[in-house]
């Protein structure tokens, strides 16, 4: 399948790209955005954001897509994908510290995941947290996600074993949530 490009009022989400490398190693260089992430070092450089972007494909499985989300006018602000875990489709994002508190992530969640669930099976979509990130939690909340238990999950950026909020979604309440 082809990664299409979904459009919102404020946002672009499309398939990555190697011109986004850099705001990428700008963004995640900074420990508070990588810090919040499981699979992302610190520090951070243009090389990693190079060698990720390359393993990223425009034609991909569903449970494998992955959006680089513009802002309208102001270019790349961060990332939202699909990746498979052990129960599951699992969705992932962070957003550079610039475009934090504007509603933005909200925005690309929705359309990621009306995309996602129109177009496959899944019937749940399994997320968390840190337990310090309680301004992903809210979004995660606000969109209906239920926390499912707690886990240690390795962080990189902080080269620990982190408290991790474990969440998920399923169709039946996404659904409900969006009539």
């Amino acid at each position: 399948m082809m990664l299409p490009i979904i459009e919102t009022d404020r946002l672009i989400l499309r398939a990555p790209r190697a011109q986004d490398a850099e705001p990428i190693a700008h963004y995640l260089n900074d420990f508070d955005v990588a810090g919040n992430l499981a699979r992302v070092p610190h520090p951070y450089y243009l090389s990693d954001a190079q060698a990720w972007l390359r393993t990223r494909h425009v034609d991909v499985d569903v449970a494998d897509a992955n959006f680089s989300i513009d802002v309208k006018g102001q270019g790349y602000a961060g990332h939202i994908g699909f990746h498979s875990g052990a129960l599951g489709p699992v969705i992932g994002y962070w957003l550079g510290k610039p475009f934090w508190g504007r509603g933005i992530m909200t925005e690309a969640m929705i359309s990621a995941l009306d995309w996602f669930f129109a177009t496959s099976r899944a019937p749940i979509v399994y997320s968390g947290v840190f337990h310090f990130n309680q301004a992903s939690l809210a979004i995660q909340h606000k969109l209906g996600f239920t926390e499912t238990g707690r886990s240690a999950l390795l962080c990189l950026a902080r080269e620990a074993e982190v408290e991790h909020i474990d969440t998920q979604l399923t169709l039946g309440v996404w659904k409900a949530r969006r009539t």
